[in-house]
């Protein structure tokens, strides 16, 4: 186990105010050196959640879009939650959106439209758990609160030569007290814990590590044993169940016939074409012409597969319920990536 001390500090955060990446969220570079500033906490809180099992590159359109539309913590709790949803499409883990506005609204009512500093306070808000109260705290209020995700635990493990899973309960807990012990007793702690994430992110990574040009290696007793590719151990891949749907594009006049998703589960409030897990067109919510095959549409998630099966076929009554909008209507209502998909190959084939 290396000892961290001011020389392990200094080496690791000169080489992040030399090298880090100039992304929306933080304080441009340079401007940290004329002023004794900290990101917006608001820029913080939206960042952190779409970074949350999503990388840096996807999510930097993301930000800019959703920060140009809700500037504000008081924007996003008055924003319905179906146009929170609708600059979140594409980025998949829709909850994480909800959860944002829910946090706001929690924020604006119970803390006066300030969010907490302090990470006991920051946990006790929807959709903020461990890792994100202390993100929150030490980058946007300069806390000594300790971080943990998985760029973090790769580095520490690495650091403290630990060959075992950081996904492990016992082994997590090890490294978030590593992850406090190891965070100077005073000055820039938003700094400090973004660099160990950009350290991961950059140098440290999980295959193929620069270890010439890390900052620290003369503090790794991974390098030092030649381990730093097999630490941290890899958990074995688990086989990704496959998923089958059927989806129907059902069309009357120019309109089609879309549906919301459950309040809860997968793509929950999401809207979508007609999707059953048959090809039964008498569960259907309305009589059609015989169906046609019009594309097939792969999705790939964390933990499983799915297969869109689309089909394309015309109401053949008035009767019924439901939602009727025009191809260009499609673009109000938040949909996943494979109806956006889908959307896009009528648009291209339908005349």
């Amino acid at each position: 186990m290396f000892l961290a001390g001011n020389e392990f500090c200094r080496r690791l955060l000169r080489w992040y105010l030399t090298n880090r990446r100039d992304l929306p969220w933080r304080i441009p570079l340079g401007r940290q050196i004329l002023r004794d500033d900290a990101p917006d906490p608001y820029h913080v809180l939206v960042s952190e959640a779409m970074l949350q099992q999503t990388q840096v590159a996807t999510v930097i359109p993301y930000f800019n879009r959703f920060i140009q539309r809700l500037p504000t913590l008081p924007a996003l709790a008055a924003a319905k939650e179906e146009a929170v949803l609708r600059l979140w499409q594409g980025l998949g883990y829709y909850s994480r959106a909800r959860n944002l506005r829910r946090c706001a609204i929690a924020v604006m009512n119970d803390h006066a439209g300030q969010l907490p500093d302090d990470p006991a306070e920051l946990l006790k808000l929807p959709g903020i758990g461990r890792y994100t109260a202390g993100a929150i705290a030490s980058i946007a209020f300069g806390k000594r609160a300790p971080i943990l995700d998985g760029n973090v635990a790769r580095v520490i493990c690495r650091l403290d030569k630990i060959p075992a899973d950081p996904r492990d309960k016992a082994i997590s807990e090890l490294l978030w007290a590593r992850a406090a012990e190891i965070m100077p007793r005073r000055g820039s702690m938003g700094d400090f814990n973004s660099a160990l994430m950009e350290l991961g992110a950059t140098v440290c990574t999980p295959r193929n590590p620069k270890c010439l040009v890390c900052p620290v290696q003369k503090h790794c007793e991974a390098f030092a044993a030649g381990m730093q590719e097999s630490i941290p151990l890899r958990r074995k891949a688990k086989k990704t169940p496959l998923l089958k749907r059927w989806t129907f594009c059902i069309r009357r006049g120019d309109r089609w016939l879309i549906e919301q998703r459950p309040p809860k589960g997968r793509w929950a409030g999401m809207w979508q074409f007609v999707t059953r897990e048959s090809n039964d067109v008498e569960l259907l919510p309305v009589r059609v012409s015989r169906p046609r095959e019009l594309a097939m549409i792969e999705h790939a998630l964390t933990h499983r597969r799915y297969e869109f099966r689309a089909m394309q076929c015309g109401a053949i009554d008035s009767n019924g319920d439901g939602t009727w909008v025009t191809l260009k209507q499609l673009d109000r209502y938040p949909m996943s990536r494979p109806h956006v998909k889908l959307a896009e190959i009528l648009r291209a084939v339908v005349p």
